[in-house]
């Protein structure tokens, strides 16, 4: 159930809204967990747009993207890590019209701490994510 968070210039992006439905269903699916509620629900991106000047490297180059992804413990093994790196840059670029986007564009992987995981009123460790789902699943079976 990760979040993400997509940060640019504001006018980055044509269709912000559009973008942050696409960064969450490819997350949720380079994460490969059941199509169900619990993580339709509560895979989300939120993107954020900066005022002109408010982002900048060394050099003072403010046309990057910083996207985080912040997951439970162990969601992304290394292939699922290089996955998502890819297809987020990917879809960064695509949804702002501009292939060279691709090398401006940071993508942060994130692990929520044990416990760290908050969802509905409760801080969530790993095994009480996996155990909430795991009866959701069970529920839907019946």
């Amino acid at each position: 159930m990760p979040m993400i968070d997509i940060y640019a210039a504001a006018g980055t992006f044509g269709d912000p809204h559009q973008l942050a439905i696409d960064a969450a269903a490819t997350v949720k699916s380079v994460e490969q967990v059941p199509d169900i509620p619990m993580f339709r629900k509560n895979t989300a991106a939120f993107v954020h747009e900066l005022p002109s000047g408010a982002a900048a490297n060394v050099d003072g180059d403010g046309n990057y993207v910083r996207v985080q992804v912040l997951t439970n413990a162990g969601a992304l093994d290394r292939d699922k890590q290089l996955a998502v790196v890819r297809q987020l840059t990917d879809l960064v670029a695509k949804a702002a019209g501009d292939p060279t986007l691709t090398n401006r564009t940071w993508v942060l992987l994130t692990e929520a701490a044990p416990g760290g995981w908050g969802l509905w009123g409760h801080a969530h460790t790993n095994d009480e994510i996996v155990g909430a789902a795991r009866a959701e699943i069970a529920k839907l079976r019946q």
